[in-house]
């Protein structure tokens, strides 16, 4: 019986030896033939080019001894760090496997072929198994290299989500250092592009990732506008709007669009969240909306905001008088009356149509054709504005506008003067200059 169990156990431990020898030999066979096709491909180039340059000679009637065909001694060298990278990739050390995957960054980043090839040998598997490391120099080279990996290939992006890349994000951003929380942006950024069958948005770590990185104090602003990129590419794909509400996203670009750096590309996802049900909804409910909206009504150095927002508290007007009646009282009709002078086309058009919704503010209900209405009013019921009321909202109006022109007026005056001043400045200072070169003493 004790002999039977060690034949047993000798030859299950003999058969575990053979499969890692039998993977190992697998492994090396794969590159060789992968070597000797790149090789051959490398031959016959040389092959043609040598025919090429033998017919011009001929053609010239020079006679030199024929050229000896033998690879290149740097692409010899190139084929011997391949292999020697991928081989402690594969099989080294957490010391050597570092090592490797700076030298496949490197290698990649020189040749757009070398990316396919590393995809190939298997590389991507074993570079997002190193991402969930704990050690931040091996999790750096991982990411560094997978970013170099990623570029103009949609099939490694595709190869880098089905290896798990998506579920072995860092779930506590404080602890990264700035050049590998920037270097999961870019990454991340990179993957965006896939379609959303592919990039598991709700499943996976990517959304609550790019909150915290971008709700952190200690994260620069270039990683936050990686972020904010990568949210603008998700925002296109109308499935993703429900996680992105869910995990708090609404919340997050709310903060970051008071940031004048960082506003333009928040303005531009929360557009596209708030044409949604629920991106609305969470907007509607936020304490900020719409007084922050409204300041940066008021930046005239940054035309597109002015536009984005625009177009933000017109959805948000539309068909809900409650928002309306908040904008109202946040004082959002003289700010419009100034955007309409002083503002750009578009963000005139759409100040003008919002103008239109709030001729008369002080009433409970607005009129049947002064805007989009929560409900419908009967035409035999007929408008439910007075005409004194009505007269009232008129005058009222008329003085709003009245002040906004005189405080337009008041300050495109006093601009005038101070150039006016300055002109008048340079004028002497060049007559004061001419008259003293003129003097023959």
């Amino acid at each position: 019986m004790s002999s039977s169990r060690t034949q047993s156990s000798s030859y299950s431990s003999s058969s575990s030896v053979w499969q890692h020898q039998y993977m190992k030999l697998h492994f090396f066979s794969r590159i060789r033939s992968l070597l000797k096709s790149k090789a051959s491909s490398h031959k016959r180039d040389l092959q043609s080019s040598n025919e090429i340059s033998r017919t011009q000679k001929d053609s010239e009637k020079v006679v030199e001894p024929p050229e000896i065909l033998s690879k290149p001694p740097e692409d010899e060298n190139e084929e011997v760090v391949l292999q020697r990278t991928v081989k402690k990739l594969h099989f080294g050390t957490f010391e050597e496997k570092e090592k490797a995957a700076i030298e496949i960054e490197k290698l990649s980043r020189e040749d757009k072929k070398m990316r396919k090839l590393m995809a190939e040998l298997g590389v991507l598997q074993v570079l997002v198994s190193m991402v969930a490391s704990d050690i931040s120099g091996h999790q750096r080279s991982a990411v560094m290299a997978l970013i170099q990996l990623s570029h103009g290939t949609h099939t490694n992006k595709a190869l880098m989500v089905n290896a798990g890349i998506c579920s072995k994000l860092p779930k506590n951003v404080e602890i990264l250092d700035q050049s590998t929380r920037y270097g999961f942006a870019e990454l991340l950024l990179s993957l965006s592009s896939l379609t959303s069958p592919q990039l598991p948005v709700s499943s996976s770590q990517i959304l609550p990732f790019l909150m915290e990185t971008m709700n952190s104090d200690m994260t620069e602003t270039k990683c936050k506008e990686l972020c904010l990129a990568t949210i603008n590419n998700l925002c296109l794909v109308l499935e993703n709007a429900v996680p992105l509400v869910t995990n708090g996203a609404v919340k997050t670009l709310l903060s970051l669009m008071l940031v004048k750096d960082l506003s333009e590309k928040a303005l531009a996802s929360l557009g596209q969240l708030v044409v949604t049900q629920m991106g609305k909804k969470a907007m509607e409910e936020d304490s900020t909306v719409p007084k922050s909206l409204i300041e940066i009504l008021t930046w005239e150095d940054k035309p597109k905001c002015q536009e984005y927002t625009a177009y933000i508290l017109m959805v948000l007007a539309h068909q809900s008088w409650s928002q309306r009646e908040k904008m109202a009282k946040a004082g959002i009709v003289p700010v419009l009356l100034e955007v309409t002078l002083l503002g750009s086309p578009l963000v005139q058009k759409r100040a003008v149509k919002l103008l239109q919704w709030f001729k008369d503010e002080r009433n409970v209900r607005m009129g049947p054709h002064s805007g989009p209405q929560t409900s419908r009013v009967s035409s035999s019921i007929g408008s439910p504005v007075s005409p004194r009321s009505a007269e009232e909202g008129k005058k009222m109006m008329k003085n709003l506008v009245k002040q906004s022109l005189y405080k337009n007026m008041e300050m495109i005056t006093r601009r005038g003067n101070v150039d006016l001043e300055r002109e008048a400045c340079r004028l002497k200072s060049l007559i004061i200059s001419t008259s003293s070169k003129s003097l023959t003493y």
